[in-house]
């Protein structure tokens, strides 16, 4: 079922300064004493009358002491994204993985003695491993766990990591993206 997106005009939804206004305790005046822009033009950017110029969101995100770029994406309209998934066979492991920009999902059914070493799926992310049926052990360089079905695992997928089946599985991996802040 294809769903439709908003309006170009309906990009963005400036209201989210308000929230992140009064979460930083500041009347409008106090807003614009502190960047220069007139409370005019702050009240119509809350109440989503007016888009912002990129020098306004300057000002407007080092008042909160975020990047413009971090606004923008907080004023951004998230739409919902729809992807279909594919298949892959990779050894003894059926795949089926759903991808977007922040993570990837995988689906997987794994034989009693399969083995998978550096999955070559992922970049530096988190990696996640959940046991919905079976048994798998996840050997990392200075440590070993053993999950059985309805548990979980976290761990740096920069790292080198293997799955050892112990029992015919089913395991949800999700591949996290890493939140890079410089």
């Amino acid at each position: 079922m294809a769903g439709t997106a908003a309006n170009s005009t309906d990009m963005y939804n400036f209201s989210v300064i308000r929230d992140l206004r009064k979460r930083h305790e500041m009347t409008i005046a106090d807003l614009s004493e502190r960047t220069g822009i007139s409370p005019a033009v702050i009240s119509k950017l809350e109440r989503n009358q007016t888009v912002a110029e990129l020098k306004t969101l300057f000002r407007l995100a080092r008042a909160f002491g975020v990047t413009a770029s971090e606004l923008l994406a907080l004023v951004e309209l998230r739409t919902a994204q729809v992807k279909a998934e594919s298949d892959r066979i990779a050894g003894d492991f059926h795949f089926r993985q759903i991808e977007f920009a922040n993570c990837k999902c995988f689906y997987a059914d794994a034989p009693k003695g399969s083995q998978r070493s550096n999955p070559d799926a992922h970049r530096d992310d988190f990696e996640v491993c959940w046991v919905l049926e079976g048994s798998v052990q996840v050997n990392l360089p200075h440590e070993s766990h053993i999950l059985n079905a309805g548990e979980c695992l976290q761990f740096d997928a920069v790292f080198e990591h293997t799955y050892e089946v112990l029992e015919d599985c089913r395991l949800i991996i999700m591949h996290i993206r890493k939140q890079k802040r410089f």
